[in-house]
């Protein structure tokens, strides 16, 4: 049977008296599971409050008795392995058996770089995740805390989530696509001669909430403008990169050459894919708002699924 769990970005404006409203109401409505973000900062490129996920676990842990709890997710790239375990395992010793360990490779780049914490290519990611699993481990000495991978990666994430998940996480586009990789996850069990059906499968989606629909369309206009706003950020960083990478002097007879146009088009087509019409979706009435879009003006004919937006 379907299970209905919630979601906080810990690091888009939540403090400590919102957060054990959250956990408060979770418990006491019913929800399944309570998970949070780990960040060190807002993903949107704003300067909001912000929860550390572990300390807010333990909190919620003390805090319920039921509810299942975990981090969506600790990027291995933020922990020494075994510091982590040992983490995770006081959590799960604190909420009586009830954590399950969401782990991820990292992502955000102007976060590991702001806070100098570094980040090497997705192969060396990877290898550190799965180096990282068997390390933080050996600190489970009391209960074999399940592990949570997310993702829809088709050769590291799906291997990885195969041979060590008990739980995979998609913040899928839609349930074709969603159908399409369960299908492929269900595949490598097999070929690892693991159960399929011990992999619970999970989905992840942002809605935008309001008392009513004005409220709800003043919310949809600020996670608009918020993207609109990181995505031009993330466009000039990515140009002071390759600018940075044309005043390099040619090395062992290697020239590098960067032609604008088919930067600007790779920008383009990012930033379409970035702001295409994301469903939202509003409760009490129910309505589906769609955002603005670029794509008309843009010079590019690819276009991807976009993901749902966040909660404010």
């Amino acid at each position: 049977m379907a299970q209905v769990g919630v979601m906080i970005e810990a690091q888009e404006g939540l403090n400590w008296a919102r957060w054990r409203h959250i956990v408060t109401d979770a418990e006491r409505l019913g929800f399944a599971s309570l998970r949070t973000s780990d960040h060190l900062q807002s993903v949107m490129g704003v300067d909001r409050e912000s929860l550390s996920a572990w300390p807010a676990l333990a909190l919620a842990a003390e805090w319920t008795e039921r509810i299942q709890l975990g981090p969506m997710v600790s990027p291995m790239t933020f922990y020494i392995p075994a510091v982590l375990g040992r983490i995770a395992r006081a959590v799960d010793e604190l909420s009586g058996g009830r954590l399950i360990l969401g782990l991820g490779a990292g992502w955000n780049e102007s976060e590991h770089r702001a806070f100098g914490i570094p980040l090497p290519g997705w192969r060396g990611r990877f290898d550190k995740l799965e180096e990282g699993i068997r390390r933080l481990r050996q600190t489970f000495t009391t209960r074999e805390i399940p592990l949570l991978i997310g993702g829809g990666g088709e050769r590291r994430t799906r291997e990885i989530t195969a041979r060590e998940a008990a739980e995979w996480n998609f913040p899928t586009p839609d349930l074709a696509t969603f159908r399409e990789k369960s299908a492929a996850l269900d595949v490598r069990c097999r070929e690892l001669g693991r159960e399929p059906s011990a992999v619970r499968r999970s989905i992840m989606r942002g809605y935008v909430i309001g008392r009513d629909e004005a409220e709800l369309r003043r919310r949809v206009a600020q996670l608009a403008e918020l993207d609109r706003r990181r995505v031009l950020r993330e466009r000039g960083e990515r140009r002071e990169r390759l600018e940075h990478v044309r005043r390099l002097p040619p090395r062992h007879g290697l020239d590098v050459v960067v032609h604008p146009e088919v930067v600007v088009a790779e920008l383009l087509g990012e930033l379409c894919e970035l702001l295409a019409p994301r469903p939202c979706v509003a409760r009490r009435p129910t309505r589906v708002l769609e955002l603005p879009t670029l794509r008309d003006e843009c010079p590019v004919t690819k276009f991807g699924h976009a993901p749902a937006f966040g909660c404010l």
